[in-house]
């Protein structure tokens, strides 16, 4: 199947999808661990994890946000590459060790950009859930895409 990237003219206020799915493992935290330096007890520490709240480890909370990006990127709904513009984002849960994690998003506003004719925003609030469905973490992404070549 070929998924058709989105050029900004292409969006429509509303439309929305659901990711495709990303188990945690121990593996992969550990290794986000490494990857970023922060080996902060209870994301690396078994012992450590199961004495504390959270009794076991947890991934770190910029794990799922970086989790949530990447599986919208794997989604049927995606744009031509663009730029970032920034994110907020609330940790809500706890992500766990066998967690299966999906993101949510849809697109809740669009416009041109005043400072790049070829370019549009699209505002996509997303809900980062686990396997039964409880919202993990959320917030909003600000995303600048390319418009249509000659749609403007």
């Amino acid at each position: 199947m070929t998924i058709d990237e989105k050029y900004w003219d292409d969006a429509r206020e509303g439309d929305a999808c659901t990711s495709p799915e990303y188990v945690v493992t121990k593996e992969r935290i550990l290794a986000y661990a490494d990857l970023t330096g922060d080996h902060t007890p209870v994301h690396v520490d078994e012992d450590c994890a199961k004495a504390s709240h959270f009794g076991g480890i947890v991934a770190h909370g910029l794990f799922g946000l970086s989790v949530a990006d990447g599986l919208k990127t794997r989604s049927d709904y995606r744009f031509v590459p663009g730029m970032s513009l920034g994110w907020t984002w609330d940790f809500i849960l706890p992500i766990k060790v066998d967690d299966v994690l999906r993101v949510r998003f849809h697109v809740a506003s669009m416009r041109p950009s005043r400072s790049r004719p070829g370019w549009g925003i699209v505002v996509l609030p997303s809900l980062l859930l686990n396997q039964l469905g409880e919202v993990v973490q959320r917030g909003e992404h600000r995303l600048m895409v390319p418009r249509r070549p000659g749609a403007f």
